[in-house]
C-alpha cells in the first residue's frame, strides 16, 4: 500500500486536540455551496435550452421550403406542394429522413368581435400537419378538423387572443382578409391553446388550408411553404442542403419557373437560438467564478490543516521524510474534505434540481421567460464531467498550496506551540 495514503487515512481531518475546526467547517460549506450552484446552473440552463428549442421546433418546421420571391406578392410567391412531394418521392435517401410533410399557407387577417378586433396571421395547414404538440397545449376545446371539408371553417386560437376578444371554444368570429377587396369568413373557434411562446401565441391562429386557398383563389396544391419535420434533427444544415439540391435538379428537369429556397428552424428563428447560445456563456462565467471560489477555499483549508500540524510535519522531516512525501500526505488528507464536500454538494444540488423538476416550486412570468416555471434538465454525462473537473482543479490547487510544506524547518517546529 502507498505509505503516504496509509498515513493520511489514519490521520483525522480535524485537530485531535479540538472537537472541530471552524475554519474547516467554513471551507466545507464553501465548497458544498460552489458545487450546488454549479449543478443548478447547468441543470437550469440545459432546461431552458431544451424547453425553448423544443417549443420552437414543434411549432415551426425543421425544414421550410419556400419560393424565393416570398413576401413580394401572395399570388406569385407560392409553392406547389405536389411538385415538392413528387421530387422527394423520387429520392428515397431524402424521403426516408422525413417524419411528416405539410403544405402551409399563411395570410394576414383581422379577427373582429362586437367589442374588439385584433390583427393576426391565419396559418392554414393540410392533413399532413403534425398536431401532436399543439394538441398537448390545448386548454379548451380541441384542434381544428382540417381534413373534413364539412368542418373546414374551424380554427384554433391562443389564450392571448381568446382573452382579448373574449372568445371560447364553439364561438364564431368574423375574420377579415384584406387584398384588393375585403373578404370575410365566419370561422368557428374549435379550441384554445397556450404555448407560452409569445411570438406564436400573439401572432398565429391555426385552421385548414382550404380557408386561405379559398380567399386567395388558389387550387388545392398551392401554399406559401412546405413544412417538413425530420426524424433526426442533429444535422439539419446538411439535410437542408440535400433537399435544396434535389429541388434545384427537379426545377431544371421540369423546366419550372419557381426558384425554391430551403431554410432550417435555426435560420428562421435566429433571435431565439442566439439568445440560447448566450446562456452558454453565462454558465461558463458562473462555473469559472465558482471554481475560483472553491480553489481559494481549498487553499485556506490546506493552510489551516498544515498550521494545525506544524509539529507533525517537523517530526516527519526529522525522521527523514522528504518534502514530496509529506506534501502527498497532506494532499490526501485534504482530499477527504473535497470528497465529503462533493458527496454533500451532489446530494443537495441534485435533490433541489429534482424537487424543482417535479414540483415546479420556483415560478416564472411566462410573458418574459416563455414558460411558467424554472425548467430543469439533468444530464448524467454533464454531472460526471463537472465532478471530474472539480477534482482536477482541486488537485492542481492543492498541488500548488502544498509547497508551503517545503518552507517548514524541523528545528523551528520543535519550538512551535
Amino acid at each position: 500500500m502507498n505509505h503516504e495514503l496509509y498515513i493520511a487515512r489514519r490521520m483525522k481531518l480535524d485537530n485531535e486536540r479540538q472537537q472541530g475546526s471552524p475554519s474547516l467547517t467554513v471551507a466545507l460549506v464553501g465548497i458544498v455551496l460552489a458545487v450546488v450552484v454549479m449543478i443548478l446552473s447547468i441543470a437550469i440552463v440545459m432546461g431552458f435550452k431544451g424547453e425553448i428549442s423544443g417549443k420552437i421546433m414543434h411549432l415551426d418546421a425543421h425544414l421550410r421550403v419556400t419560393n424565393a420571391a416570398l413576401g413580394l406578392d401572395d399570388n406569385y410567391a407560392t409553392v406547389n406542394g405536389r411538385e415538392v412531394r413528387e421530387a422527394i418521392a423520387d429520392a428515397p435517401a431524402v424521403a426516408t429522413k422525413i417524419e411528416s410533410i405539410s403544405l402551409i399557407a399563411d395570410k394576414s387577417a383581422i379577427l373582429k368581435t362586437d367589442e374588439d378586433f385584433m390583427g393576426i396571421i391565419m396559418r392554414g395547414v393540410d392533413e399532413g400537419y403534425d398536431f401532436r404538440y399543439l394538441q398537448s397545449k390545448i386548454i379548451e376545446g380541441t384542434v381544428p378538423a382540417v381534413s373534413d371539408t364539412a368542418l373546414g371553417n374551424q380554427i384554433a386560437i391562443s389564450k392571448t387572443v381568446a382573452d382579448r376578444l373574449k372568445l371560447h371554444a364553439g364561438d364564431k368570429v368574423l375574420t377579415y382578409f384584406i387584398d384588393e377587396k375585403i373578404k370575410v369568413r365566419n370561422l368557428t373557434v374549435a379550441g384554445v391553446f397556450e404555448t407560452d411562446l409569445e411570438a406564436f401565441d400573439n401572432a398565429y391562429i391555426v385552421g385548414g388550408i382550404g380557408i386561405v386557398q379559398g380567399v386567395n383563389g388558389w387550387h388545392g396544391d398551392t401554399g406559401t411553404q412546405v413544412a417538413m419535420n425530420m426524424k433526426n434533427t442533429s444535422n439539419l444544415d446538411a439535410d437542408a442542403y440535400d433537399l435544396y439540391s434535389l429541388l434545384a435538379e427537379s426545377t431544371v428537369k421540369h423546366e419550372s419557373k419557381n426558384l425554391f429556397i430551403v431554410t432550417t428552424t435555426h435560420q428562421n428563428n435566429l433571435p431565439f437560438f442566439a439568445w440560447l447560445q448566450m446562456l452558454d456563456m453565462n454558465v461558463v462565467i458562473i462555473l469559472t467564478l465558482m471554481m475560483i471560489v472553491a480553489a481559494f477555499t481549498l487553499i485556506s483549508a490546506m493552510l489551516m490543516i498544515v498550521l494545525e500540524r506544524i509539529r507533525v510535519i517537523g517530526n516527519f522531516k526529522a525522521m527523514g521524510a522528504t518534502n514530496g512525501s509529506i506534501r502527498r500526505i497532506f494532499i490526501y488528507l485534504t482530499g477527504k474534505l473535497i470528497l465529503k464536500a462533493l458527496i454533500i454538494g451532489n446530494v443537495i444540488g441534485i435533490g433541489l434540481a429534482l424537487l424543482q423538476k417535479y414540483c415546479h416550486i420556483v415560478r416564472l412570468d411566462p410573458t418574459a421567460y416563455y414558460m411558467p416555471y424554472v425548467p430543469i434538465q439533468l444530464s448524467v454525462p454533464a454531472l460526471v464531467l463537472l465532478n471530474v473537473g472539480i477534482i482536477l482543479v482541486s488537485y492542481l490547487t492543492l498541488l500548488g498550496a502544498s509547497h508551503i510544506i517545503s518552507t517548514i524547518k524541523p528545528t523551528a517546529t520543535m519550538r512551535f506551540e
